[in-house]
C-alpha cells in the first residue's frame, strides 16, 4: 500500500520542522538541559505538526519507540480508557528514561474522563511525560490547561507551504509550476497535511510527470481563472449580470463554490496589495504567474470601485458559505452588493 505523502515526508528531527521556531527552540533547550515538564499541551489548527513535534521531542529525550504510546482521544474518550492509562503509568519504561504518552484530539475526552485523569496529570510518576494535542483548546477544562506547559502552533506561511509542496513534488520526481504550488497552498489553508493530500491526488491523476495547472485545478474542483476574472470585471464595470453569469458558468462546470469564493478573495487581496503596497509586486507575481498578474494589476489601476468594502462583502459571504443551502447564493449576494446593491 502506498504511503500518504504527509506521512512519508513528516519531519524526523527538529531541524526539518518548518514554521514553528518559537516552539522548537524551547523544546530543544529543555531536552538539552533536562528541565522537562511532566505535561505539555500542543494546540493549533490541523496539519501544523503537533503530533510530529511530539514524536521528535520524545526521540530527542532518548525515548525508544516501545516507550512511546500514542492515543487517539476521539476513539478512546471514556473513563474506562483513562483508568487503564492511570494504572499503566506506574509500570517502568522498557528501555528508556521516560514513558511518553501522546494524546491526540485531547478535547474529545469526556468530563468524567478528565476528572479521573486530573490527579495523574498533576502528579504523574517521575518517568512519565504526557503530551496532549488539540485543535480546540477552548474545549479543555481550565484545570487541565493550568497543569500543562502550553504551546500554540502557528499555521505555516504561504511561502513555507509553497516551498514544501515544490520540494515534495521534486522528491517524487514530478514537476509543478510555482503558480500551481501557490494555488494548492492557498486552498490548503495552512495545513501541511491538506497540501500534501492535494498534491498526492494531483500525482495520481496526472498523465505524466509534469503536473499542469489544469490538472491541479481539476483535482481542487477549482473554477477556470476566466470565471474569476469575469466576476472581478463585472464588479469593475458595475455589471451585476456579468458577474452572476460567471458564477452560473462555474456551477455548470461543477466547480466547488467554496473554492471559487476562496479564489475570488485571493484575487481581490492581490488587487488591493498591488494598489496600496506596490513593493509586494514580486510576491504577487510568484503566487499568480505573469499572465494573471498583468490582469490583476490592470484592474488594480483602473477599477477603483474594487476596494476594501468589496473585500469585506466577499469575506462576509465566505462566513455564510458553510450554511448556505444554495452554494452560489452568498457569492451572488456579494456581487450584487459590490455592484451597488438594489437600484
Amino acid at each position: 500500500m502506498e504511503i500518504a505523502l504527509y506521512r512519508k515526508y513528516r519531519p524526523q528531527s527538529f531541524k526539518e520542522v518548518k514554521g514553528q521556531d518559537h516552539i522548537v527552540s524551547v523544546l530543544e533547550n529543555e531536552a538539552k538541559t533536562g528541565k522537562v515538564s511532566h505535561a505539555y499541551l500542543f494546540s493549533g489548527s490541523r496539519g501544523t505538526g503537533k503530533t510530529s513535534i511530539a514524536r521528535i521531542f520524545a526521540k530527542t529525550l532518548g525515548v525508544s519507540g516501545e516507550d512511546i504510546y500514542e492515543i487517539d482521544a476521539a476513539s478512546n474518550r471514556g473513563i474506562d480508557e483513562i483508568r487503564e492509562i492511570r494504572d499503566a503509568v506506574h509500570t517502568y519504561p522498557y528501555s528508556s528514561k521516560y514513558k511518553v504518552y501522546i494524546m491526540d484530539e485531547a478535547h474529545m475526552l469526556t468530563p468524567p474522563a478528565w476528572n479521573a485523569f486530573l490527579k495523574t496529570l498533576e502528579e504523574p510518576p517521575e518517568h512519565v511525560i504526557f503530551i496532549m494535542a488539540t485543535t480546540e483548546e477552548h474545549k479543555l477544562p481550565d484545570t487541565v490547561v493550568s497543569r500543562c506547559e502550553c504551546f500554540t502552533f502557528k499555521k505555516p506561511t504561504h511561502q513555507i507551504l509553497v516551498e514544501s509542496i515544490a520540494k515534495v513534488a521534486k522528491a517524487e520526481k514530478y514537476e509543478i509550476e510555482k503558480k500551481s504550488a501557490s494555488l494548492i497552498a492557498t486552498l490548503a489553508d495552512g495545513s501541511f497535511r491538506d497540501a500534501f493530500g492535494i498534491l498526492q491526488k494531483a500525482i495520481h491523476s496526472s498523465r505524466d510527470t509534469k503536473l499542469s495547472h489544469e490538472e491541479i485545478e481539476n483535482v481542487l474542483g477549482a473554477p477556470k481563472e476566466s470565471f474569476i476574472l469575469e466576476v472581478l470585471e463585472g464588479i469593475a464595470e458595475q455589471n451585476t449580470e456579468k458577474g452572476i453569469k460567471a458564477v452560473r458558468n462555474a456551477g455548470e462546470e461543477n466547480a466547488d463554490m467554496q473554492v471559487f469564493l476562496k479564489m475570488i478573495l485571493r484575487s481581490l487581496r492581490f488587487i488591493l496589495l498591488l494598489r496600496f503596497a506596490p513593493d509586494m509586486k514580486d510576491s504577487v507575481i510568484d503566487q499568480t504567474g505573469e499572465e494573471e498578474f498583468e490582469k490583476l494589476s490592470e484592474l488594480g489601476k483602473s477599477a477603483k470601485n474594487i476596494n476594501s468594502k468589496t473585500l469585506l462583502a466577499f469575506l462576509e459571504s465566505y462566513s455564510r458559505q458553510t450554511y448556505a443551502s444554495i452554494p452560489e447564493l452568498p457569492i451572488e449576494l456579494a456581487i450584487i452588493e459590490s455592484c451597488g446593491g438594489e437600484k
